[in-house]
Order: C-alpha cells, then structure tokens, then sequence
C-alpha cells in the first residue's frame, strides 16, 4: 500500500485553512490536534490518496498533486502559503521489496517548482 500525501503548513488559523479547501476544491483530511498542538486551530492541510497494488490501483500522485498546485501557487501565497510550505510524502508499506521508480520529467516538474518530496519505505506487518 502507498499513502500518497500533500501537506501545506501555515500559522495556525482555521480561516487559512478553509480558504486552502475552497482554493482547491477538494476535502482534506479530517483536522484533529495532536498533543503537539498549542491550540485548536489547525496549522497543515493535508489531503491523502491510497495507492493499491494489490488490487491494481495505481496513482500518478506527482502529477496530481501538481496540477492541484501549480495554477494556485498566487493564491496560497497570498495566503500565507508559500511553496518552501509545501511537501509531498510517500509512504510505502512493502512485503518483500521496496522499489520505486519516479519519472525525470516528473522530478523535473517537482524541482522547477520548489517542491519538496519525502519517501518513507517500511515492511508491511504481517498478523498470524
């Protein structure tokens, strides 16, 4: 399984929030405060796509999260939302190998951008 997210961090504010949510047009994950918050105001939207390999499901996640992106980076900065605010995380859960391939043009789009990636790779736990 791939958890394929994209998070945007801001100075706590439900406001910035919200208008993240409208300038995208798509629901976030839900906002719940972690012990390390200092209040309840969220300060990350972060929405999560799932990746199956098991059943065939696959997501061109770069290049979604992209074209969520890339008309909208005036008005996150406008915002508050910089693209230095901005991360994209894989996380892949993985039985027996953990190989993954990223395209040059997609590493392109993502450099010419700002955009940071971060990949975590684990094995899968297996329950008896």
């Amino acid at each position: 399984m791939k958890y394929l997210n994209l998070y945007l961090d801001f100075e706590p504010s439900w406001d910035t929030y919200n208008r993240v949510t409208e300038i995208f047009g798509r629901t976030p994950q839900k906002h719940e405060k972690s012990k390390f918050d200092e209040t309840d105001k969220p300060s990350t939207w972060w929405l999560q796509l799932l990746e199956d390999e098991e059943n065939d499901i696959y997501v061109d996640f770069i290049n979604v999260f992209m074209d969520l992106l890339e008309p909208n980076f005036e008005r996150l900065k406008s915002i508050g939302v910089g693209k230095e605010n901005i991360l994209i995380w894989l996380i892949y859960e993985y039985e027996h190998q953990c190989a993954l391939e990223l395209s040059p043009k997609e590493l392109e789009r993502l450099g010419k951008n700002g955009i940071a990636l971060n990949i975590d790779c684990h094995t899968k736990k297996v329950e008896n």
